[in-house]
């Protein structure tokens, strides 16, 4: 969501992108790694910038025309220079005809799918409060950007919320890929010998659970409840709607700049409905690993 309180708040940017190119935004930790037709021409691409795949990330924001032809990179943020990249890109693209990408048999690893029968759900993430006062407009960004994921349910565990009755498995899997501090960047997630509390259950469509996670070294923890409701009609969910709301404390690698000592984090669950092309995102917790995360 840092890009979205940043770089896509830009007037100027944003018509630039829906009139004169066509965005699109894809995970290249899966793309730089894939081995079908959707990942070679990313590949393509970029390799003809900064960061080479096999090299480590290729983060960043590319322009290429449809012919996989490298126009510009740049990995900031600051609209200038977004705005100086995408201006580049336009002096030196060539108009041509060229041929559709066939799309191929998909590299399966990296295009995992929401489990048949399952559920997707939206999650977000907050922290309320806790922060030093901003010294800079990059600061303030980051200290009221979102978080965003989608959690995935079995079809099992479908079923067994239809009943109210709510799974071990699917309490773990909320706890450790989606309880989680992703506001300013990838988080790490909570191994299985960190959850130190986690109990929960449904009552008459109400779900009320607690949950405590700490690291080894203390350095990192969340304590929280959740509560929400449940429905269902005919076997099936209608409604999920959860909110955790507790103490966290910590950062990760790739989250630096948390608030000082405990602050409060709330993370919001709702069902999606596929109307959002989000909803197609795998989890971040699956990366790689979707049978380790579904489990």
């Amino acid at each position: 969501m840092l890009d979205r309180e940043s770089t896509f708040a830009n007037p100027q940017i944003v018509k630039l992108l829906q009139t004169r190119f066509v965005p699109v935004a894809i995970d290249q930790a899966y793309q730089r790694r894939q081995k079908d037709n959707e990942g070679r021409f990313y590949q393509k691409i970029a390799n003809q910038g900064p960061r080479k795949v096999g090299r480590g990330t290729t983060q960043g924001l590319y322009s290429a025309d449809a012919n996989g032809r490298f126009l510009g990179y740049t990995n900031n943020r600051g609209a200038s220079r977004v705005m100086r990249m995408l201006n580049g890109a336009l002096q030196k693209h060539r108009p041509e005809k060229v041929a559709s990408i066939a799309k191929g048999k998909l590299d399966a690893r990296y295009n995992p799918q929401p489990p048949k029968g399952g559920l997707v759900v939206r999650v977000t993430s907050k922290i309320l409060g806790g922060y030093e006062e901003p010294e800079s407009e990059w600061r303030r960004i980051f200290q009221t950007s979102l978080g965003r994921d989608n959690l995935w349910i079995r079809a099992d565990e479908h079923a067994a919320l239809a009943k109210g009755q709510l799974p071990k498995s699917l309490l773990s899997r909320l706890a450790r890929y989606h309880l989680v501090d992703n506001t300013r960047g990838e988080p790490p997630m909570w191994r299985e010998n960190e959850i130190k509390k986690l109990e929960g259950k449904i009552t008459n469509g109400q779900l009320r659970a607690s949950v405590q996670l700490l690291t080894a070294n203390k350095a990192r923890g969340y304590t929280a409840e959740i509560l929400g409701r449940i429905e269902s009609k005919n076997g099936q969910v209608t409604r999920l709607d959860l909110v955790a709301h507790g103490q966290f404390h910590g950062e990760g690698t790739y989250t630096r700049n948390a608030p000082k000592g405990k602050f409060p984090l709330a993370i919001a669950f709702t069902l999606a409905d596929g109307k959002d092309a989000a909803d197609a995102i795998p989890p971040q917790g699956s990366r790689g690993w979707v049978p380790g995360y579904i489990r």
